[in-house]
């Protein structure tokens, strides 16, 4: 176990702000899993829910999150998880959206997939709702970020805001981890149409060595790989390197 994982579990019952709903998370290890148990609040105040662009109200969750205690990397690339990953006070990390192209959804998104243009959330984040922390809730209730919370950076006093479903580590450093995505240029070739301009997912495209990370928003530090949350697109990491826990993410 890494001894920032070490630490974390030595200091996860410190106190939180007091909150309308306290964040409550515990850790430990069962067999060759780290399993994350928490109720879903995070350690920060939360916009307001329901509100215009969002109808969901916050409800408190049973969720558990468990990921390889020692991570190996994979053969293949695991892709297309909505839960990318969870914070370290137990929030998930969802950066895609169920929503794509359809000119005939309502403000012209549905979740049919056929158009193959999904919707991209930090795009235009108010519109869905997202408070300042670039979270929301679902239908369930489930609060979850698309983006990187500046308070849930702020709370933990070093770079370390997550775990991946591969158990690898998410790591925020905006001075040395760049993303190697970028805007598209042109026109689209089809339906929705009009100039690339990051509504949507395919909008960007990877190019090595446009940043310091890889396209999965990965990369070794100090001879282990590591995961990066940025300030841009992608965000989180979207892909996965390493041997994933499919049942990573459960509610009970």
């Amino acid at each position: 176990m890494s001894t920032l994982r070490a630490a974390f579990l030595s200091v996860l019952a410190s106190t939180a702000p007091a909150l309308a709903y306290e964040n409550v998370t515990t850790m430990e290890v069962k067999g060759d899993m780290t399993c994350m148990s928490s109720n879903g609040a995070p350690n920060h105040d939360m916009g307001q829910f329901p509100n215009r662009a969002n109808p969901n109200a916050f409800r408190e969750q049973n969720l558990t999150f468990c990921f390889p205690t020692t991570p190996r990397m994979a053969q293949t690339v695991t892709r297309n998880l909505m839960t990318a990953g969870v914070s370290v006070t137990g929030i998930p990390i969802r950066p895609f959206t169920a929503g794509y192209y359809d000119p005939n959804g309502r403000r012209g998104f549905s979740q049919d997939p056929s158009s193959g243009w999904r919707q991209q959330a930090m795009h235009d984040p108010r519109s869905l709702g997202m408070d300042d922390q670039n979270a929301h809730v679902d239908k369930s209730g489930l609060y979850h970020y698309h983006g990187v919370s500046t308070d849930l950076v702020a709370s933990q006093g070093g770079a370390l805001v997550g775990y991946a479903p591969d158990g690898f580590e998410i790591k925020y450093s905006p001075s040395t981890a760049t993303s190697s995505w970028q805007l598209k240029s042109g026109m689209r070739p089809n339906p929705p149409g009009d100039a690339y301009d990051g509504t949507y997912e395919q909008d960007f495209e990877y190019i090595a060595g446009n940043g310091t990370l890889d396209e999965c928003n990965g990369g070794i530090v100090n001879g282990t790989y590591t995961y990066f949350a940025t300030d841009t697109y992608p965000y989180f990491p979207r892909c996965f390197k390493g041997e994933v826990n499919p049942q990573f993410m459960t509610r009970n």
